[in-house]
C-alpha cells in the first residue's frame, strides 16, 4: 500500500517536469492564469468575511468574554480552508476544464507520439463547452452529495479531519483523472470505478496534489501540473484496464 502511494505521488512530480516541454507549455498558461486568478480572489475574500464576522459576533460578546475572539479566528479558519481549498479547487476546474482536456492531449502526444481523441479547434470550443459544464456539474454533484455528510465529522478530533484529508485527497484524484479519461470517451461512473481498482495509487496521487494545492505559489501550478501528472498516471497505469473508447467529434 505504500508503495502505491508514493508511486502516485511520483506522477505528480512526473507532470510539473512536464509542464515545460516544448508542446505541452503553450496550453499550460490558461490554467495556470485561472488557477492563480481564483485562488488568489478566494484567499483574499475568504480573509475578508473571516474579519468580517468575528467582528459582528463579538459585538454580541459581553466584554469578559473577549478572549473568545482566540477560539472564533481558528474555527473560522479551519472552515475558511475547507471552502477555499475545495470549493475554489473546483471552481477553478470548472473555470479550466475546456483547457484542461487540451493540456491532456498534448501530454499524452509528448508521452506516446499519438493521441486517441480527435484534435480540438478553438471552433470547436462552443460545441464543447456544453458537454464539458455537464460533465463537471456531475462531479459536483457527486462531491457534494458525499461531502456534506463528511462535513459534519470534520470536528470530531483526529477522526474528522483524517477522514476529510484523504476524502480530498480522493476528490483530487477523482477530478483531475476525467480530462485524460474524458478524452478517451470514459464517463465519471467509469472513471471512478478503473480507479478504485487502484485506489491507494489514485490516493497517493490525490494527496501530493492536495499538498500542493496548500502552499502559497505553488498553488498556482497545481491544477495544470495535477492534469498532466494523471495523464501520465493514467497512460502508465490505468488505460490498459479501461475501456477501449475514444472521444467522437460533436
Amino acid at each position: 500500500m505504500l508503495s502505491e502511494l508514493l508511486a502516485g505521488a511520483r506522477y505528480l512530480l512526473q507532470g510539473i517536469r512536464l509542464l515545460w516541454r516544448p508542446r505541452v507549455r503553450t496550453f499550460v498558461l490558461v490554467p495556470l492564469a485561472i488557477s492563480a486568478i481564483v485562488f488568489t480572489g478566494g484567499i483574499w475574500l475568504t480573509g475578508h468575511w473571516i474579519g468580517v464576522l468575528t467582528e459582528q459576533m463579538m459585538q454580541h460578546v459581553p466584554q469578559w468574554m473577549a478572549w473568545l475572539r482566540y477560539l472564533i479566528w481558528p474555527l473560522f479558519a479551519l472552515l475558511a480552508l475547507v471552502v477555499v481549498f475545495f470549493g475554489f479547487n473546483l471552481v477553478a476546474n470548472l473555470a479550466g476544464a475546456p483547457f484542461n482536456g487540451w493540456l491532456a492531449e498534448a501530454v499524452e502526444l509528448q508521452l506516446t507520439g499519438t493521441t486517441q481523441s480527435p484534435p480540438m479547434t478553438w471552433q470547436q470550443l462552443p460545441a464543447e463547452i456544453g458537454a464539458i459544464l455537464r460533465a463537471e456539474l456531475r462531479k459536483i454533484l457527486y462531491f457534494a452529495f458525499w461531502s456534506i455528510p463528511l462535513l459534519l465529522l470534520l470536528f470530531i478530533p483526529v477522526f474528522g479531519p483524517a477522514l476529510w484529508f484523504l476524502w480530498g485527497a480522493w476528490t483530487f484524484a477523482c477530478n483531475y483523472a476525467d480530462y485524460p479519461m474524458g478524452n478517451h470517451g470514459m464517463k465519471f461512473p467509469e472513471q471512478r470505478r478503473l480507479l478504485a481498482g487502484r485506489r491507494s495509487l489514485a490516493i497517493g496521487f490525490g494527496i501530493a496534489s492536495l499538498l500542493m494545492t496548500l502552499v502559497p505559489l505553488l498553488n498556482f501550478l497545481a491544477m495544470p501540473a495535477s492534469v498532466a501528472g494523471m495523464t501520465a498516471l493514467y497512460l502508465a497505469e490505468l488505460r490498459a484496464s479501461g475501456p477501449a473508447q475514444t472521444r467522437t467529434e460533436p
